[in-house]
């Protein structure tokens, strides 16, 4: 099996199934990291570790070294592991000679970070060709899509026995991006701070221990626009203007596009079954009913307006004719015109 998903890899590795080569790559090193962690914690005892376990460096080592410590069996021990990091500033095309023959006893890990190999080369098609017929793994790490971390969150969470409201969700995704890394070590903190015999992370716990407001955030801006809250909306601008440091104007007015960006979609959407939308507009379906709201409360002719006015209204934050006003006052217009 060539391509295999991180799941299917992890349940592998639990099972004590392992391959002669696994070859990691791509922009998301969140998974390189945990297929690389666990074999290198996993594989051998600590006492095996001594004599059976080498790393080495892209930056520091060539293709025959490493073929060389390979090809050697191990010592008092089932496995050797030999993990190969920063692949990427190597001619990692000199591994293809053993990754056609590997050793059973030897597993090597080779990460290949931020960057994908060069598949157009002859001889890197090769040897990615090379690793899968000889029973090894090529992983590809993409960084997740936006829109996916909210049901990653649950997964990573459901796996820890927790669970997490999706208000909660959108807050994290919002503040922390897409870096799964980032992410998993918010989580992680959210966990420990939980009072005793509580499992579900809200928006209050994310508020005290991460510091981001639960009330006065973009994502609760989103919604209160969707809604025509105009009350709600105030409150926010008001609070982002206090607080410019911490919000970022830019940001917002990024989250504010992609928002009636989708809204624009949903209104050409035929089937608005909340699956279909959730499927068009890449959302989670918990989502769906706001973006429902505001196509309800802006019409097309509107929406294509409010993306005019995001466009116009990005060139005034950064200056372009632009001559006093500050950001608290820019966007306190901005979503006076939006509401109006």
């Amino acid at each position: 099996m060539s391509k295999m998903k991180f799941s299917d890899i992890a349940n592998e590795l639990k099972k004590g199934i392992y391959r002669p080569v696994y070859f990691l790559y791509g922009d998301e090193p969140y998974f390189i990291d945990k297929i690389t962690t666990y074999i290198q914690k996993n594989v051998l005892s600590e006492a095996e570790k001594s004599f059976n376990l080498t790393l080495f460096y892209g930056r520091d080592t060539n293709g025959d070294t490493v073929i060389t410590a390979a090809r050697r069996f191990p010592m008092m021990a089932k496995y050797q592991v030999i993990i190969l990091k920063e692949a990427q500033y190597m001619n990692i095309e000199e591994l293809t000679p053993y990754v056609r023959q590997p050793l059973e006893s030897t597993i090597l890990v080779i990460n290949y970070k931020n960057k994908n190999p060069d598949k157009r080369k002859k001889s890197v098609k090769e040897l990615l060709e090379a690793i899968p017929a000889s029973n090894g793994i090529v992983f590809e790490s993409s960084r997740l899509y936006e829109e996916k971390i909210p049901e990653w969150i649950i997964s990573y969470l459901k796996g820890k026995k927790y669970t997490i409201t999706m208000d909660a969700c959108g807050m994290l995704t919002e503040y922390l991006g897409n870096d799964l890394g980032k992410i998993a070590n918010e989580l992680d903190k959210l966990i420990i701070t939980l009072p005793e015999g509580e499992e579900q992370i809200t928006p209050e716990h994310i508020e005290h221990n991460i510091g981001m407001s639960r009330e006065y955030n973009n994502f609760e801006l989103n919604k209160a626009l969707a809604s025509k809250n105009v009350l709600k909306a105030n409150q926010i601008n008001n609070y982002f203007a206090r607080n410019q440091k911490d919000n970022n104007i830019a940001l917002t007015l990024a989250m504010l596009y992609f928002f009636f960006s989708k809204v624009l979609t949903y209104h050409f959407i035929k089937n608005k079954s909340k699956k279909n939308v959730a499927s068009v507009l890449k959302v989670n379906p918990f989502f769906v009913s706001e973006y429902e709201q505001a196509a309800k409360n802006y019409s097309k002719k509107k929406v294509v307006n409010i993306i005019r006015m995001l466009r116009e209204y990005d060139l005034k934050s950064k200056g372009f004719g632009n001559v006093s006003a500050d950001a608290g006052d820019l966007l306190r217009e901005l979503v006076y015109k939006i509401l109006h």
